[in-house]
């Protein structure tokens, strides 16, 4: 029997923690529900299609804590609903507007029904409760759930801070055993952030595996004999998937990817940038500024210099020849490497959660795509990253450390490290020694400080998330970017204070801790030194 080629599609789900007490919608609360409507509920759709056709499927998913906790957070999603039926409104309004225009009407019309259809399927068929159905496709073994870091920090810049890591991995190991009930194989490492340093907190939680960049494992300590087709083991015997570069440049690379046909819809150009703010009051932004209403009528083509109406049957239509391509594409490269090998080749396909209809409208429609030709083939099987590994003889891979690599632009630390954000990080790190110095002072404090702390806690944790950072260097959101830094900052100096003074304002902590209501059960004694 010959050996099979193994094909293993892997999403990183996250969106920046939404404070949604002001009433205001805040920018992470437009990110979080667009992200709901557009990957999560249609890549569910996906899921129920698929099995309804016995088409057999594997997806993995790392799941981030701060998305668990705002996925099920009962405020934010009764004001996901709210956001749903201004999108149905804002259709009823957009059929009369384009009345005049079939092509433009169509659109408006296949809109409004995908809003109506998406309030539907949140509230009935899937009950509210988004982990709850991966959780019943993952008890199927058709998707597998990986952890990451508690509030997704970019890891190596803080592995001269021992406990900053180990809060982050308790934090997170508490999250899901309390959302699923169990610990998974695999650990995502936030934006592929990979060093040396952090081989030892992977073993010491007991993870089995995680995931590093090509480049990261091709630059590592050994030459690798078989590339990125096979796993690795670090020397304290953490296993190591690498990511298939070409297959990320195959839908990502900027302007080649498949993602940029020009048949496929403009994520950009949105109505809710073109119409007079009155027509669209209920989609702005904290501070007035315009966002989008998932009515986009234009494709790729015209560069946004001359628009064109976006065609779905056209777009449905690449969608297949482009899953076709990348299929043939993957199963070409896995072909050649398992000529050379014994083992079967593995392509680790893995991207940002979003790509797949946030970002690219057509997304969840290709992986559907992807696993129905999967299915014709016999040349290919999906497989889960744990559930590969685990049919593999460990004692073939080769023994290896991988160097310091992300998947962020050319493939180091800059995004998270440069001129624009650099100067967070003094202030970051004086706080974190007084968070360590807190949780060192008062090891056995019940009550009000005890609420203080663990308050305190979850502001370091808010701080060290990899979005802020990001956005300064991306020059998006600078200025609220900088505002959530300071705010978390300023609100654990706060903290830090009363404790020395020993006077607690209950009803400023309160306050806060509504605000801030990350991690319900969180210890603060997280941060306490390990003897």
């Amino acid at each position: 029997m010959s050996k099979p080629l193994v094909l293993s599609i892997l999403l990183n789900a996250h969106t920046p923690f939404a404070d949604c007490s002001s009433g205001v919608r805040s920018p992470e609360e437009q990110w979080f529900f667009q992200a709901l409507s557009e990957t999560y509920i249609p890549l569910l759709e996906v899921f129920d299609r698929l099995d309804r056709d016995h088409v057999p499927f594997r997806l993995a998913f790392s799941l981030s804590p701060v998305l668990c906790q705002m996925l099920k957070d009962e405020v934010l999603l009764r004001r996901y609903l709210e956001y749903t039926d201004c999108q149905i409104e804002f259709g009823k309004q957009e059929l009369d507007r384009t009345r005049s225009s079939p092509e433009l009407s169509a659109l408006a019309s296949l809109f409004y029904d995908r809003a109506v259809d998406k309030r539907f399927l949140f509230t009935e068929r899937y009950g509210s409760d988004i982990l709850n159905v991966l959780d019943h496709y993952q008890k199927q073994g058709r998707v597998e759930l990986l952890n990451t870091a508690a509030t997704h920090a970019f890891l190596p810049l803080y592995a001269g801070y021992p406990e900053a890591i180990h809060a982050q991995f308790e934090a997170a190991i508490a999250s899901h055993r309390f959302y699923f009930g169990r610990i998974p194989q695999g650990f995502w490492l936030p934006e592929l952030g990979w060093s040396g340093e952090l081989d030892r907190y992977l073993r010491a939680y007991n993870f089995s595996y995680t995931v590093v960049s090509t480049h990261g494992a091709l630059l590592g300590s050994s030459e690798l004999l078989k590339g990125s087709f096979y796993p690795i083991k670090t020397a304290s015997q953490v296993l190591i998937l690498i990511q298939d570069f070409y297959a990320y440049q195959d839908i990502c690379e900027s302007e080649k990817g498949c993602r940029f046909s020009p048949v496929f819809r403009d994520h950009y150009q949105d109505v809710g940038y073109e119409l007079p703010a009155e027509s669209v009051k209920h989609f702005l932004g904290s501070n007035g500024s315009r966002a989008q209403t998932g009515y986009k009528y234009w494709d790729l083509s015209g560069k946004r210099v001359q628009k064109h109406p976006y065609d779905p049957l056209k777009a449905s239509e690449q969608v297949r020849i482009h899953a076709r391509s990348f299929l043939e594409a993957r199963i070409e490269r896995l072909a050649r490497a398992s000529a050379y090998m014994d083992e079967s080749p593995i392509s680790l396909c893995a991207y940002e959660a979003d790509t797949f209809g946030r970002f690219w409208y057509e997304g969840p429609e290709f992986l559907e795509a992807l696993f129905r030709e999967g299915a014709k083939c016999g040349e290919i099987r999906f497989m889960n990253p744990a559930e590969y590994i685990f049919k593999q003889n460990v004692s073939t891979f080769q023994t290896s450390l991988p160097e310091f690599s992300s998947w962020g632009d050319n493939g180091y630390a800059e995004m998270w490290l440069d001129a624009s954000n650099d100067w967070m990080y003094r202030h970051v790190v004086r706080a974190l020694e007084r968070m360590v110095e807190l949780a060192e002072r008062f090891p056995n404090d019940s009550g009000l400080k005890e609420r203080a702390l663990n308050q305190a806690a979850r502001e370091i944790l808010l701080v060290q998330a990899s979005d802020w950072p990001r956005m300064l260097y991306k020059r998006e959101w600078t200025e609220h970017a900088r505002h959530q830094i300071e705010t978390a900052l300023r609100n654990f100096t706060t903290i830090y204070e009363a404790l020395g003074s020993n006077y607690i304002s209950t009803e400023w902590l309160t306050n806060l801790e509504r605000r801030h209501n990350l991690f319900p059960g969180i210890n603060y004694r997280i941060f306490r030194r390990k003897r």
